[in-house]
């Protein structure tokens, strides 16, 4: 089955990828690849769009429509695509960094106008392609190269962020748990309206190594397994049990108006259609 999947979507003449070992960001593309060959999606007819980042490389291993686009942009773009091509199954990959940093505002308004747009984060509290600098999710008492000493602000998190905002689909999934995420995913794609993913995965070089979690990808999925809770067992637990935790599973779900879908009804109550 790993075979086929990898014969089928990947672009072989890419490999080896330049992802340090032990990095989850395979385990996440492994995920996103069954989704799509679970749900039977056209490969010509899927689009995946990254910023800049160690995610940022992930569209090019895939046989796709692919898009590298700028730092804390992918959103944006992919809203284009959408827009432009509605028949399109459009995915967009981003680090934390990448999609609340730089890419925060973008986030935020993907998030409200409920476009058909499945965003997926990998989610590693740390910026790894740059040189291990804190990002938004990067929690407090943990070391980066900008926090020698520990940080000490408090962390975004970005499901609740996505929820705030707006968004119709907001799931948590990690590395760890593979199934699940297959699942989460596949549920994001087939959402209609936008679909985050927040991915608690972890950097074994520029985080696990400065946070004495060691480089070795085992200890590192230890740690990614510690800090995830099933949803149901979040809800039972005490403010103090909750600390350095993160719920896991689907945290928001519901129906409403797609954005492309508002865009085509207003051309034909206008009499007017774009074509491109």
């Amino acid at each position: 089955m790993v075979t086929e999947i990898a014969r089928k979507y990947l672009r072989k003449d890419k490999f080896p990828s330049i992802w340090c070992a032990g990095c989850g960001h395979g385990i996440i593309l492994g995920s996103l690849l069954r989704s799509v060959d679970r749900l039977g999606l056209d490969k010509n007819k899927v689009v995946l769009i990254s910023g800049i980042g160690c995610s940022g490389r992930t569209p090019g291993y895939v046989d796709f429509f692919t898009l590298h686009t700028t730092h804390g942009r992918a959103l944006t773009f992919a809203t284009g695509v959408k827009i432009a091509r509605p028949e399109l199954t459009v995915i967009v990959v981003m680090g934390d960094g990448d999609a609340a940093a730089i890419g925060g505002n973008h986030l935020i308004h993907s998030a409200r106008r409920n476009i058909d747009i499945t965003a997926i984060v990998y989610n590693n509290s740390i910026y790894g392609m740059t040189g291990g600098q804190v990002s938004p999710t990067t929690g407090q008492g943990y070391y980066a190269t900008t926090a020698p000493y520990g940080q000490f602000e408090y962390p975004f998190d970005i499901a609740q962020l996505a929820i705030g905002a707006g968004a119709t689909f907001v799931a948590r999934g990690s590395s760890y748990h593979v199934p699940m995420l297959d699942n989460l995913i596949k549920k994001g794609i087939e959402h209609k309206g936008f679909a985050l993913i927040d991915v608690i995965t972890t950097c074994p070089v520029n985080f696990g190594r400065r946070n004495k979690i060691t480089q070795d990808p085992y200890e590192n999925l230890k740690f990614v397994s510690n800090i995830v809770v099933p949803k149901s067992k979040y809800d039972q637990m005490g403010e103090e049990e909750r600390k350095g935790k993160f719920p896991m599973g689907i945290l928001k779900e519901e129906i409403k108006p797609e954005l492309t879908e508002v865009y085509r009804q207003k051309e034909e109550e206008m009499g007017v259609r774009y074509e491109v």
